[in-house]
């Protein structure tokens, strides 16, 4: 291997806890390992919590091993209690299945699926284990599981104790479910890795145990932190909620956003977990950062890296461009693409105009609703607060032609610093 795996991931931030971590280095510069992640579809789209574990598998692939990314079809269906208070609820099987296939297309943003003998595999676990009756699971897998250890387990015990949660029998048997994967897994595609949330713990054990007793096997688990920010809260959570990776429930330029805010103490550690920049590179932004930190180029830098990774970079370029625009009253609009400007009608009020063109600026300001009277605009272009396009308004009547437009039709108004409008006109 060029890079030995394991440094690449320690390193990097993705080892939180080992099974046994001198032997899976062995195992890994001895040739080609098999790892799998497991991601259970009870959305149609991965948030940014998925990220590492993900992020972990395609260094894995970059490094000459093989990633299996794992569509919890079956295991879907029931929910992993692992972390959880209280009970799922749960999904069908319809669901399931229209969940699987949104995922499909976000994780080819990060493994390659055809590249050789380390090729990506998709799976999905509903494949084998909906072909399990009851009466195979009990005799053949339950015989391996100590109801004494499962008890033990801190969400388990936590929820019995508890009368008004409790744990129904469904998620209590969650970990056979998983076991039966991993076992599957090193039967079928000789897979010796499991990875996760360091909430998995458990159960890639159990996993593990399951595959040595039954099979004789040697494989291993490998967790990765489950990120907190420096001031305490869940990584990937903000106020509205989730953020995701599908630009219908997240936009681009708010995911764009998410990564710009991000705190100075925790930049250096996300850099190294959610880009796939060299190292030596993340220690020059910090540096550059450190001497200047008001303009957060490690902040901007990191914004673009995950943006272009997941949206692509005529998305990742269009959200830059649109949040110099939103920011920078200075910027120059002339080169505005139509991705930006699609953009910015998603983050700023909007209006069709069937105005013709040539029109007056008063009218233009009052039809798209950026001014409520024409009163109103003398006001703000009398003050010196309008912009059209970049270009400030100081004739209250001035023309608007169809060269001030971008992309042929689009009029960007700023009244002030903080009050905008998108106009397109037809």
């Amino acid at each position: 291997m060029s890079e030995k795996a394991f440094d690449v991931l320690r390193a990097r931030g993705y080892v939180e806890w080992c099974s046994a971590e001198d032997r899976l280095r062995e195992v890994m510069d001895e040739g080609m390992v098999t790892a799998y992640v497991g991601f259970d579809p009870t959305a149609d789209s991965l948030h940014v919590g998925h990220l590492i574990p993900l992020m972990a598998l395609a260094w894995l692939q970059r490094a000459g091993h093989r990633p299996i990314a794992l569509a919890g079809g079956g295991t879907g269906l029931i929910g992993d209690p692992s972390g959880k208070s209280k009970e799922r609820n749960l999904i069908t099987v319809e669901e399931v299945r229209h969940n699987v296939e949104s995922v499909r297309a976000q994780l080819a943003h990060f493994l390659d699926f055809d590249c050789g003998k380390n090729s990506a595999l998709l799976l999905n676990n509903y494949d084998w284990l909906s072909s399990f009756s009851f009466l195979d699971v009990l005799r053949d897998v339950g015989k391996y599981f100590s109801v004494n250890n499962l008890i033990a387990r801190e969400y388990v015990r936590s929820r019995l104790e508890d009368p008004e949660k409790g744990i129904s029998y469904t998620e209590f048997s969650y970990v056979l479910l998983q076991s039966i994967d991993f076992r599957h897994l090193y039967e079928s595609y000789g897979c010796r890795l499991q990875m996760g949330g360091n909430d998995q713990q458990g159960n890639l054990l159990a996993g593990s145990d399951y595959v040595r007793k039954s099979l004789g096997g040697e494989v291993f688990g490998l967790t990765q932190p489950l990120l907190l920010t420096t001031s305490g809260t869940k990584f990937g959570k903000t106020e509205a909620g989730a953020v995701w990776l599908d630009p219908r429930r997240t936009t681009p330029y708010r995911f764009y956003q998410f990564w710009v805010n991000t705190d100075d103490r925790d930049v250096e550690r996300l850099l190294k977990l959610f880009t796939f920049l060299p190292l030596e590179e993340i220690r020059s932004v910090i540096e550059e950062h450190s001497a200047r930190p008001e303009e957060r180029k490690a902040q901007r830098r990191l914004a673009l890296e995950t943006t272009r990774l997941v949206h692509g970079e005529e998305a990742a370029r269009g959200v830059v461009k649109a949040s110099s625009v939103l920011f920078d009253s200075d910027v120059d609009l002339s080169d505005l693409t139509e991705e930006a400007y699609a953009t910015l009608r998603e983050e700023v009020p909007f209006s069709s105009l069937e105005l013709s063109l040539p029109a007056g600026a008063l009218d233009v300001l009052t039809a798209c609703g950026a001014c409520e009277s024409r009163g109103e605009a003398k006001r703000a272009i009398r003050q010196g607060g309008v912009s059209l396009n970049g270009v400030r308004i100081v004739d209250e009547g001035a023309m608007i032609t169809r060269e001030n437009l971008g992309a042929g039709r689009y009029l960007f108004v700023r009244i002030g610093r903080k009050r905008f409008h998108l106009a397109a006109f037809s």
